[in-house]
């Protein structure tokens, strides 16, 4: 979900037959970045162009927080001069993510004006209900309106579910979903990003590019009416979701008071449902520290689980396009940086 689109400059002019961006995703230990590439025809795939990965100083970051700004600057820079085509970046629409945790998305009911004939709400309406999506914004973060960055949008099919978790509450209302983040942390993100040379086009939350990812991925493991898992390992925690229908039925993120360990988080998200797989991304090693492996996993969920890997997405050309970062095609931490682009081609 886009949760800064009022910080932010508008999407970069894109070449006519295919449509280029590129996902940075800067975790405590490393910068990554995946370039995608799609036709721009309806039904078009994407193609993995590029992928990398360098260190990051640990003192760099802490949490959600820039601490060396140069230091991350220095990463992107360092990242986008490995790709053979890096006098294209200018053609690039560029995201970068912010911890889950950092993001605060709250589902509630309004009260609107029936749609026109069209279905659509009026703008109208939608400059009615800003103050009070300001205000709710304020009240849950915490923060006053100028340290915010808000973003929301109207569910008028009141399913109450995505990438927030919120529940279907049932009531027949249409429900306003708002995502907000401290401003500061966008800004960051946009200054260390502009350091190196790069402009950004949006700034995106950790889960939901890892769910893109993920479900981008599921397709071509299943048949398209079976519903499936998408796990994702962040260094906030684990987050879970059941997908049916291109929906998402269940939500669940472990640590929470709700789920005395992991094992029960999982069990929680199945709710007895039967899954076709479960699709796993992010920084999978760190399930050791919950006394997890991946298979035990598949045990919990009932399922076949599959990593992601971008290997999935490359052509036949990708060994000699991608020389030594081929050796990245298959590390499932890539599930956010490929989320981040996957956006950005198809916008």
């Amino acid at each position: 979900m886009l949760v800064a689109n009022e910080l932010l400059c508008s999407p970069l002019p894109q070449p006519f037959s295919r449509r280029f961006a590129a996902g940075i995703d800067v975790s405590a230990s490393e910068v990554r970045l995946v370039v995608l590439s799609r036709r721009t025809r309806r039904e078009a795939s994407v193609r993995v162009e590029w992928l990398g990965a360098v260190p990051l100083d640990r003192a760099a970051m802490s949490g959600v927080e820039i601490v060396d700004s140069a230091a991350v600057s220095r990463a992107i820079a360092a990242l986008f001069a490995e790709w053979p085509r890096r006098r294209a970046t200018g053609l690039l629409s560029c995201s970068m993510a912010l911890l889950g945790s950092a993001t605060l998305i709250d589902s509630i009911p309004m009260n609107l004006t029936p749609p026109d004939a069209s279905g659509a709400v009026s703008m109208d309406t939608l400059a009615e209900l800003e103050p009070a999506v300001y205000a709710h914004a304020e009240r849950v973060a915490g923060l006053e309106r100028q340290a915010l960055a808000v973003d929301w949008f109207v569910d008028e099919s009141n399913r109450g579910c995505g990438p927030g978790g919120a529940s279907s509450q049932g009531d027949g209302a249409a429900r306003v979903t708002i995502a907000a983040a401290a401003r500061r942390h966008l800004e960051a993100r946009v200054e260390a990003a502009a350091a190196a040379g790069i402009a950004l086009s949006a700034i995106d939350g950790e889960p939901p590019a890892a769910l893109r990812a993920l479900c981008y991925a599921a397709h071509y493991e299943l048949r398209e009416s079976e519903r499936y898992a998408a796990v994702w390992v962040g260094s906030d925690g684990v987050y879970g979701w059941r997908i049916a229908d291109d929906a998402v039925e269940a939500h669940v993120r472990y640590p929470a008071p709700q789920h005395p360990d992991l094992p029960a988080a999982l069990r929680a998200l199945t709710d007895g449902e039967e899954l076709g797989c479960a699709m796993t991304g992010g920084d999978l090693e760190l399930l050791a520290e919950c006394g997890m492996t991946l298979a035990d996993v598949g045990d919990l969920l009932g399922c076949t689980v599959f990593p992601f890997e971008c290997a999935s997405f490359l052509d036949a050309n990708a060994h000699h396009r991608l020389g030594d970062a081929y050796r990245w095609a298959q590390a499932p931490t890539f599930a956010v940086a490929f989320g981040l682009a996957l956006r950005g081609v198809y916008e």
